[in-house]
């Protein structure tokens, strides 16, 4: 049995995962960004062990996520599942003065891997839309670029990759992969999704608490369970340390070196 946390798990992919790791006889931990969206994620999966509150898209509430899950003791696995964005129409900034899909698609999921107690195993959501992102990893505030919604959060899963595979070069006993779950009808993707939704969640369970070979792999990127060629800017070392650096400044939060 595997002892899983899932980010943003109280509705979407990360509410599908979580409860296929139940039905599995896995252990669930959810996250959701406030206690009524908590409420709703447990009575979604009554078999969760429990869930841990807390809104992403602020540095402070993110910390205090770490110190909840870390409160729990060890997991084998952490699924970065909580995104926002897509084609938001204008910049929204947090309470840190950040883009909101920076904050919470890029900063939260680096804060979360530096601060959590280190698992067996890290899965981070990208997106097909990884290969559109920007990789020179300017204005990553978007404080002098003209507002552009999708190519906002097209860089953000092109930076979800990045970590992955810095994660996996950095700390060689994690697991730590990227993948993408297509296209699908969730809340973010809209109805008009056409990719298949009951396949959208299974990669990362797999990825989290498989014990065939194909899922014990690490620096590796996946569709529906296969290995997919990413961009291949996400293979640049300076580039990740790059945005590794960049999310050290925006945070205040070191990474624990191997």
């Amino acid at each position: 049995m595997a002892r899983v946390f899932i980010t943003g798990s109280s509705d979407g992919l990360g509410r599908m995962a979580g409860q296929l790791l139940v039905e599995q006889g896995h252990s669930a931990v959810l996250h959701a960004r406030n206690e009524q969206r908590g409420r709703e994620a447990l009575a979604a999966i009554p078999g969760a062990e429990t869930v841990v509150i807390g809104d992403l898209s602020r540095i402070a509430q993110t910390r205090s996520v770490a110190e909840q899950v870390n409160a729990l003791g060890a997991f084998d696995a952490v699924i970065h599942n909580a995104g926002v964005g897509y084609q938001r129409p204008q910049r929204v900034l947090t309470e840190d003065r950040l883009p909101m899909e920076f904050a919470v698609n890029t900063l939260a999921p680096y804060i979360l891997t530096a601060l959590i107690r280190r698992p067996k195993r890290l899965v981070y959501l990208s997106s097909g839309l990884h290969q559109d992102g920007d990789a020179s990893l300017k204005d990553l505030a978007w404080s002098e670029r003209v507002w552009q919604g999708q190519q906002a959060y097209s860089d953000t899963k092109l930076h979800d990759a990045l970590l992955a595979f810095a994660i996996a070069r950095h700390w060689p006993d994690v697991f730590s992969n990227a993948l993408e779950p297509g296209w699908v009808a969730t809340k973010m993707g809209g109805a008009g999704a056409r990719d298949d939704l009951d396949a959208g969640h299974r990669t990362q369970v797999w990825l989290a608490a498989s014990d065939d070979a194909a899922a014990k792999v690490t620096g590796e990127y996946f569709f529906h369970m296969r290995l997919r060629k990413p961009k291949p800017a996400t293979r640049d070392t300076e580039l990740q340390d790059k945005l590794l650096a960049a999310c050290k400044g925006f945070s205040g939060v070191d990474l624990p070196a191997r």
